[in-house]
């Protein structure tokens, strides 16, 4: 009898270390997320100069070139993993992580101002449209024990991921009163983009989610003088494909700068993103996860007159080169991030008071 319990607690180990084994090699059924990686709706940094300053009537266009190349540390990538279901939740595992991404987007956003005021404001239109890819590695060494067996895998993917994002619809309403401008705007996400729940890499979020807020602009024309900031909040859909909610969402955008001529513009521009309640649904394996990042860097503006088109009069062009370095991050990849914008738009009556549709 105790050769036969001693054989039997012999087995019982070697199952359980086999079942560590299956476990953090992803071999376990089902899969846990996390956060969706870190991901969010709002792109920090995508409002700017004279942000609620009123457009001209008519139909604008803005095309944005834009880089992201961020890193994070294990937690984030621990997250990442538990999302596309490299790691089961249900064991306690010591990770050693990092990730590193790499995504490019060519944003298009076409839109319409409407001539007529409502309650004094002009309501502008659009809806934002990209494609692009996205190249996602991370590194992990992953540890699970049962003393005294204890069992550790590698664990090293590079995945890429190309073509569209999700559609975002978006109005805004701007006043404009002497050298002040104010903006209310509201933004949701269609989520239609390259997305897999159990990919590295995607350029869509996988979810829909609800965005609003307020903006303001000072702005006096004869100084030169430019201040903007607009804040908001974001509402998260659930991902049906994970069961993950993220938490409530609020960025901050920002841009100081100043007129040199009435074409040439150089300043500051940064943000604040910070989430504000925690994740929840039954896909949660990794408690609030609440991100946070701030980002600050430089920018130049160029206006320059185009002339008059067909069908749409007077026109003018803008370019904007920005960019934004990192800080602070927490639960969130963070490096920095490029936005090259060229605008064209209905030509201001005295440049530069009016701008496309958002200067970046």
């Amino acid at each position: 009898m105790p050769q036969d319990r001693g054989r039997i607690q012999r087995k019982l180990k070697l199952y359980t270390v086999a079942a560590i084994i299956a476990s953090a090699s992803g071999w376990t059924p089902g899969t846990a997320r996390a956060d969706e990686g870190g991901v969010s709706f709002w792109i920090p940094g995508f409002f700017g100069s004279l942000a609620a300053v009123p457009t001209q009537p008519g139909f604008a266009l803005e095309t944005i070139a834009y880089n992201t190349n961020v890193n994070a540390d294990a937690d984030v990538a621990r997250a990442r993993e538990f999302e596309i279901g490299r790691l089961n939740p249900t064991l306690t595992l010591t990770a050693a992580a990092s990730l590193h991404d790499d995504t490019g987007l060519e944003l298009f956003i076409p839109s319409y101002t409407f001539a007529t005021p409502v309650l004094g404001g002009l309501i502008t239109a659009g809806t934002i449209v990209g494609v692009g890819a996205g190249h996602t590695s991370l590194n992990a060494t992953v540890t699970a024990s049962v003393p005294p067996f204890s069992v550790t895998r590698a664990d090293s993917l590079d995945v890429s991921a190309a073509g569209n994002s999700d559609v975002i619809p978006l109005v805004l309403w701007r006043w404009h009163s002497g050298v002040n401008n104010f903006m209310l705007y509201g933004a949701g996400d269609i989520p239609v983009g390259v997305y897999s729940s159990t990919s590295l890499a995607n350029l869509g979020i996988g979810h829909g989610a609800a965005d609003g807020g307020f903006g303001y602009t000072y702005f006096d024309e004869k100084k030169g003088h430019e201040f903007s900031a607009v804040a908001g909040f974001t509402y998260n859909l659930i991902n049906t494909s994970t069961n993950y909610q993220n938490g409530v969402d609020f960025h901050l955008d920002w841009s100081a700068s100043q007129f040199l001529t009435k074409q040439w513009q150089v300043g500051l521009v940064g943000y604040l993103y910070n989430q504000v309640s925690a994740d929840s649904g039954s896909g949660d394996h990794v408690g609030s996860f609440e991100s946070r990042v701030i980002g600050i860097g430089p920018q130049i503006g160029y206006t320059f007159p185009l002339g008059k088109l067909d069908g749409l009069g007077e026109m003018q062009g803008y370019l904007n080169l920005k960019a934004y370095g990192e800080f602070d991050a927490r639960d969130r990849p963070s490096g920095y991030n490029v936005w090259l914008t060229f605008a064209f738009s209905p030509a201001a009556k005295t440049p530069p008071s009016t701008k496309p549709m958002y200067t970046k």
